[in-house]
């Protein structure tokens, strides 16, 4: 089978499109309650990332999946396995200082890229808080990206 042919029979991530409309209508709901609802995705809790876009400058908040990791949390541009990485992938690399909101948590943060040598040791962590991390890293042949968010 090839390369492309394995990726494929893994599914396809959603449109973009798609995930931009169910992005902004969930931030909606999540801040027209007050934060008492809206929290998970699909049953998985999700986390609130506040952080400045790249292009526009302007403040963004994202729901994310997150992982819990020492005294911050860490964040998996995955993507669903699509071929490139989200949106807010370039949003922390150009800055990396994030508010993140979860639970009754709020948090001032700096993501920075997992290095080659942490990825390994890492995996493990997402996948056991999320399975379907592995999936998608089956789905791509992307190598998908860990933001490590530590205090600032």
């Amino acid at each position: 089978m090839t390369e492309s042919a394995a990726a494929s029979s893994k599914g396809k991530p959603p449109p973009r499109w798609a995930m931009k409309a169910l992005t902004r209508t969930h931030v909606f709901l999540h801040r027209l309650t007050g934060g008492r609802l809206f929290n998970k995705l699909g049953g998985d809790e999700v986390c609130f990332v506040t952080m400045t876009g790249a292009k526009s400058g302007r403040i963004l908040t994202v729901p994310l999946m997150y992982v819990p990791y020492q005294d911050g949390v860490l964040l998996v541009a995955s993507q669903g396995g699509a071929p490139r990485n989200p949106v807010w992938y370039g949003n922390l690399v150009k800055t990396p200082d994030i508010e993140v909101a979860y639970r009754t948590k709020r948090m001032s943060l700096r993501a920075r890229l997992a290095t080659p040598e942490e990825k390994p040791a890492l995996w493990p962590i997402c996948d056991q808080h999320y399975a379907p991390y592995a999936t998608y890293r089956e789905r791509t042949t992307r190598d998908i990206p860990i933001f490590v968010c530590e205090p600032r």
